[in-house]
C-alpha cells in the first residue's frame, strides 16, 4: 500500500511548525530550519516555494531575510498545509472524481467506504491547527494520541 503523506508533506508540517515557533525572532531563514529539523536546505526550498505559492508563508528580503508565516498560527491547519505540497488527499480516486473517474460509482458499494474513511481523515487534518501542534511541542505532548 502506498503512503498516503510523502515525506514532502511530512516536511512541510516540520518547517511550518519550526517557522511557527521561531519567528517571533524575526524571519526564519531555509539554513536555520535545515539545522534544527536536520533536512535538506535544497529540499526545503523546493517545499518553502510550494508553501509560498499557496500563500502560506511570504519570503522576507535583506540581511535579516527569510520566511515568515502570512497569518497567525490558529489559521493554519494541518490539512491546508499538506493539500498546499501534496494536492488532493483523497484515499482513492473514485471519491474526488466520481462518475468522470469510474463508470460504477453511482452503484459502487465499496465507494462509501471510501468516502467514509475520506471524511474521516479530513475531519481529523482540517481540525488540528498549527496553534495545537505548537501547543503540544511547548507541553512536550509529542507522543500522546487522543483521538
Amino acid at each position: 500500500m502506498s503512503k498516503l503523506i510523502s515525506t514532502k508533506g511530512r516536511y512541510a508540517m516540520r518547517l511550518m511548525l519550526d517557522i511557527a515557533l521561531y519567528q517571533k525572532d524575526g524571519a526564519i531563514k531555509i539554513k536555520d530550519i535545515s539545522d534544527r529539523q536536520d533536512i535538506s536546505p535544497k529540499y526545503l526550498e523546493a517545499i518553502i516555494s510550494s508553501l509560498n505559492r499557496a500563500g502560506l508563508v511570504r519570503s522576507v528580503r535583506g540581511p535579516r531575510g527569510g520566511y515568515v508565516l502570512t497569518r497567525r498560527s490558529e489559521e493554519y491547519t494541518v490539512g491546508s498545509i499538506i493539500r498546499a505540497v501534496e494536492g488532493d488527499l483523497s484515499i482513492v480516486p473514485c471519491v474526488k472524481e466520481g462518475l468522470e473517474y469510474c463508470d460504477r460509482f453511482e452503484n459502487c458499494t465499496t465507494v462509501k467506504l471510501w468516502t467514509k474513511i475520506d471524511d474521516a481523515m479530513s475531519s481529523v487534518i482540517d481540525d488540528i491547527t498549527l496553534a495545537d501542534l505548537i501547543s503540544w511541542e511547548r507541553t512536550g505532548n509529542v507522543i500522546q494520541i487522543d483521538i
